[in-house]
């Protein structure tokens, strides 16, 4: 059986490739797909077909896909978390270098000097006082979330020369083993952002984070300190931005997310979302879900999803079944009697679960029927269930 592959945006054709061609039909018009690879395209509007088993963002948010719409059909959405972290990185740092040695101003000068001929050595050495800016290494940067981009940004500071101070109140014991043992563990935000001189945003966009930096909490923010902001355009109530870059509490607002209110103003720095645009960074992309997303057409293996466990087990067996459904007592038992009554021979299992959904992987060397199928999928709470014949 091959699988349909529907591509909505130009996706790297390095992690493209790595779809088997004996496998997969990869195109940009399949009608009833298997699978969907996307960037930036929104997906809100979409009709879900029912052959549709995977969304694969190639990148890390997913704010463009509609997920919990995506649960409740049992399609689950990849993404490519930490793919990107580089070149975000390095845009961060190339934005607030540029800002604090008033690189853009200076370089507008310069160019404006076309008509000095005799005295250019003179009028550039009389008027370089203008451009005179301020260094990074011994000032204080508090990153606030410390995910893949912002561990990158925290562990590249230290190597800078300045204080690091980080704040995730989810910070897993994995991301922490990734973090310079130089890097201050703030006990609050408030903390972090009143001793802050650069404060730079890494979370996502939720409801809780939606204008999380408002009037209220730029109020608590060290006098005159700069602000980055390449994680989500809505984490900011710019105008509460544009009156705290008026009354000097902020003294620059550098961001990845142009807005009309913003963007001619003299103390912002505003990128059109070039954060991922480097070739590097959509290849990670691309290559990180193309190979996710294979192995769960191909295996049933879930590994970097944004609304199912991460569940995956080596194959065993001539048949694997997979099962999603509700988070609720007796499920297991229900499938295993089933399988059981029909004389099938588990090998091998794993359940996982994640908030209300669960994902059951059974390996066996008998391949059941359509029928049993059927009985699993008439289970009171199950969503899908999948035959895979090895």
């Amino acid at each position: 059986m091959n699988f349909r592959v529907l591509t909505l945006n130009q996706i790297s054709k390095t992690g493209l490739a790595r779809f088997s061609a004996n496998i997969f039909d990869v195109s940009n018009s399949q009608e009833e797909p298997d699978a969907i690879l996307v960037r930036s395209a929104d997906l809100h509007q979409l009709e879900l077909n029912p052959s549709l088993k995977a969304i694969g963002r190639a990148g890390a948010g997913t704010n463009n896909v509609p997920v919990t719409k995506c649960t409740e059909k049992g399609v689950v959405v990849f993404n490519a978390p930490g793919a990107n972290a580089n070149a975000v990185k390095e845009l961060i740092f190339g934005t607030l270098f540029s800002v604090l040695r008033n690189i853009p101003s200076a370089l507008t000068y310069t160019r404006s000097l076309v008509a000095e001929t005799a005295d250019l050595d003179k009028v550039v050495e009389k008027n370089k006082a203008l451009f005179k800016g301020s260094e990074m290494k011994g000032k204080r940067l508090g990153v606030v979330g410390l995910g893949a981009i912002g561990t990158m940004v925290a562990n590249t500071a230290i190597s800078l020369g300045l204080e690091v101070e980080g704040y995730d109140p989810f910070l897993s014991v994995e991301k922490a083993w990734g973090l310079s043992r130089e890097v201050i563990c703030a006990t609050s935000f408030e903390k972090l952002i009143g001793t802050s001189d650069f404060v730079t945003l890494h979370v996502p966009l939720t409801p809780d984070t939606k204008e999380l930096v408002n009037d209220t909490l730029l109020a608590r923010f060290k006098r005159g300190a700069v602000l980055l902001n390449f994680s989500r355009g809505e984490i900011v109530d710019t105008s509460a931005i544009a009156r705290a870059l008026d009354l000097g509490q902020l003294s620059y607002y550098i961001n990845d997310f142009p807005t009309l209110d913003l963007v001619g103003h003299p103390k912002v720095s505003s990128l059109p979302h070039l954060g991922a645009s480097t070739q590097e960074a959509e290849e990670n992309c691309a290559t990180m879900v193309v190979d996710q997303v294979s192995d769960f057409l191909l295996n049933g293996n879930i590994k970097n999803s944004v609304n199912f466990p991460d569940c995956f087990m080596d194959c065993n067996g001539k048949a694997r079944l997979t099962i999603i459904n509700r988070n609720i007592p007796n499920m297991v038992g229900q499938i295993t009697t089933i399988l059981a009554h029909a004389q099938v021979n588990i090998l091998e299992m794993v359940n996982k679960s994640r908030g209300d959904i669960a994902y059951t992987i059974v390996d066996s060397h008998d391949i059941p029927d359509i029928a049993l199928l059927d009985q699993i999928r008439q289970i009171q709470g199950v969503v899908t269930a999948r035959l895979i014949k090895r």
